[in-house]
């Protein structure tokens, strides 16, 4: 079982940039894909971007490709989500999620085991 603790969240001014970071303990790290979801007031949760068990396969919601860039880090069981360019449509609480289903980048939450608390993203326009 995988324990996530988010840290990283913040108030930030649209255009800046802010980098998330999950922590994991527990089962060994590499042998979860791993995601960044997002929830807004009003709104369900939504995918931001995943990282599968190759550091190579990787995937964005639309709303984020080419502001945001995932990473993980094996070796010291952490992931992480650089995101520059921020927009006020991205304030929301940003949780990760570890996946024991499947070895891919996966967008759907229905696959994700294991999640985090949060961690608070305002942006301000």
């Amino acid at each position: 079982q995988a324990q996530l603790e988010e840290s990283g969240g913040g108030l930030v001014q649209a255009g800046g940039s802010l980098r998330l970071s999950c922590a994991a303990s527990g089962r060994t790290f590499s042998s979860y894909a791993m995601g960044w979801f997002r929830l807004a007031p009003g709104k369900e949760r939504e995918f931001v971007a995943a990282a599968g068990l190759s550091t190579l396969n990787t995937n964005y919601a639309d709303s984020v490709k080419g502001r945001f860039t995932i990473s993980r880090d094996n070796a010291n069981n952490a992931l992480y989500l650089q995101m520059n360019r921020l927009k006020p449509e991205d304030t929301a609480v940003y949780s990760c999620a570890a996946s024991s289903r499947v070895t891919y980048a996966s967008g759907n939450v229905r696959m994700y085991d294991y999640w985090g608390q949060g961690t608070q993203v305002t942006v301000s326009s």
